[in-house]
């Protein structure tokens, strides 16, 4: 079977191709329309298809539309609220109930030759689990769901065995989590449904001197729910204005209280849930599943022996969740995913071709991995380009920019190349056979930089640019097998400082989606103070191309 995935309803709108039950492409709309996140997160957006990535997949596969046997859309309008303004929306949840429904319609005209009789939508949060359980590792497992909403709730649990999923809680709007964290998000001048990481992070700087509050309006149910009260956080914490970096010690603090709030009510959340299915291992999904401090306590003090999380846990990770459950149902039996390198990439004579089409000097060294570790080993900073891009929100080495984790000038240094506020801390990676050594109390081997682990005592002084706040990092392992070339630039590097860790953050400049094609990481690469950008085999370096210091 041929299933194209379709997230569109939210926002991270995003496409999925899976034929014959394997994972064949996968990426997300802003790659394409270079708009970050997409689209705006608000009903009447509901319209817009992931246009350009559902094309590049179709593509990329050699089909036509005509070619397809079935698209998942992954939301179900006959599930949506029915009255207007029912639960969330300020009464524009008929529009987006209205714009899914026609959903078929809006993909014929998008696609020609597309029947839209081959459109099958399935439950927002169906697509989440699905996304995690079926394209997670395990035969069997207990499955979470955690975001701001789907179609009527925000929560799933249940469990998953052979392929099949049974329910076993849902939590109904208008509580939710999700929301919550959103809520916060924009009192304190971040962008909803957008900048909820950045919330995270500035929880680290904080105490929760708030938690005795907010236990009192978020709270478990003991049968698998929860429930989310209004909370006035101008009563907590006044608000900061969009735009205005004037966080104050109060709002770190509340920060910090939502933050510690969200992990224990997921730890009792799955407290009960391995008490319902008996399950060791524990996979999740949504947008919450991408809070690596709280899914780094539910590894440490909950009661499941493992836990994964989907990569693209987000809403675009809805269109491969959709796909893989259509294509299940359709009768294939679906392989989990093996990396999230499911996105685009470009050969060599391409890459060449839009170097030459610049008009920069280039070269091409006989080994690039390790042109670049002596470039990062001299202080350096590198944009890493190379193979297909990253499925989801997290820079995994094809799409990086790389510095020296010993300088922790780095640190600022980056946050100033990328435009974005200096309480944010950037990610190691790290050989995947040396991790032990640097890091514990977080999952090892941790492929795809979901959790946070500390940073042993005598590491923190040796790889400072990394160490956050709270002394832990948010690491990604690199393994021969899976990154042969990235772990290789690893072992180069270490060979030549000792530092077997490179700082990695996304190749992208503040409000701009990751850099995807050749022409988007010469763009990056013009605008921002890097010193070289290893695309491919060849070798850009900003004294050659632009003057300036010697790398």
């Amino acid at each position: 079977m041929r299933v194209l995935g379709i997230n569109a309803v939210f926002h991270d709108p995003a496409a999925a191709l899976v034929i014959d039950g394997e994972i064949v492409a996968a990426s997300e709309e802003e790659r394409f329309s270079r708009r970050k996140h997409g689209k705006r997160p608000v009903p009447f957006s509901t319209w817009e298809l992931p246009e350009q990535s559902a094309r590049w997949c179709l593509e990329h596969a050699g089909l036509s539309p005509a070619d397809l046997d079935a698209v998942a859309y992954s939301y179900d309008p006959a599930l949506a609220p029915r009255t207007e303004g029912e639960i969330t929306a300020y009464g524009w949840e008929g529009l987006r109930t209205l714009y899914a429904r026609r959903a078929p319609l809006f993909l014929r005209s998008a696609f020609p030759g597309l029947d839209p009789g081959r459109v099958r939508f399935v439950p927002h949060h169906v697509a989440h689990a699905a996304s995690a359980y079926l394209a997670g590792p395990c035969d069997s497992c207990a499955v979470m769901v955690v975001d701001g909403r789907g179609e009527r709730t925000s929560y799933l649990a249940g469990r998953a065995a052979r392929g099949g999923l049974k329910v076993l809680a849902r939590q109904e709007l208008p509580h939710s989590l999700g929301l919550l964290y959103e809520d916060l998000t924009e009192h304190l001048g971040f962008r909803r449904s957008s900048d909820e990481y950045k919330l995270m992070a500035l929880a680290s700087y904080g105490e929760p001197a708030f938690l005795p509050v907010l236990r009192q309006t978020i709270r478990t149910t003991g049968d698998g729910g929860f429930r989310t009260d209004p909370v006035d956080w101008c009563a907590l914490a006044p608000p900061v204005p969009p735009g205005y970096e004037a966080w104050e010690r109060e709002h770190a603090d509340l920060a910090a209280s939502l933050q510690a709030r969200l992990e224990e009510v997921l730890l009792e959340l799955a407290r009960w849930l391995y008490r319902e299915t008996g399950e060791p291992t524990l996979c999740m999904a949504g947008g919450v599943a991408l809070n690596c401090v709280a899914n780094s306590r539910l590894w440490r003090e909950g009661p499941f022996e493992e836990v994964w999380v989907q990569p693209a846990a987000g809403d675009a990770g809805t269109a491969l969740g959709a796909a893989l459950y259509l294509a299940r149902e359709l009768g294939d039996e679906v392989s989990p995913m093996r990396g999230a390198d499911l996105g685009r990439s470009w050969t060599e004579t391409q890459i060449a071709k839009e170097l030459s089409r610049a008009a920069l000097p280039f070269e091409r060294p006989a080994d690039i991995a390790y042109e670049a570790a002596r470039i990062l080993a001299s202080d350096g900073v590198v944009a890493w380009f190379q193979g297909r891009s990253e499925y989801g929100p997290r820079a995994l080495g094809h799409r990086s920019l790389l510095a020296h984790p010993g300088r922790e000038e780095n640190l600022d240094r980056l946050n100033a190349i990328k435009g974005r506020e200096s309480f944010r801390p950037v990610a190691p990676m790290v050989l995947a056979g040396r991790a032990p050594d640097i890091f514990e109390d977080g999952p090892l081997p941790s492929p795809y930089m979901l959790f946070t682990h500390q940073v042993k005592g005598c590491w923190r002084r040796r790889i400072p640019a990394v160490v956050h706040v709270d002394g832990t990092a948010r690491i990604q392992t690199v393994s021969p097998e899976a990154e042969p070339l990235t772990h290789r630039l690893l072992a180069s590097f270490e060979k030549l400082t000792g530092l077997p860790v490179l700082v990695n953050t996304s190749l992208n400049t503040g409000g701009r989606p990751m850099v995807d094609s050749p022409r988007d990481a010469l763009e990056c690469f013009g605008s921002s103070p890097i010193d070289a950008l290893a695309i491919g085999p060849f070798l850009v370096r900003r004294r050659s191309a632009f003057g300036g210091k010697k790398v």
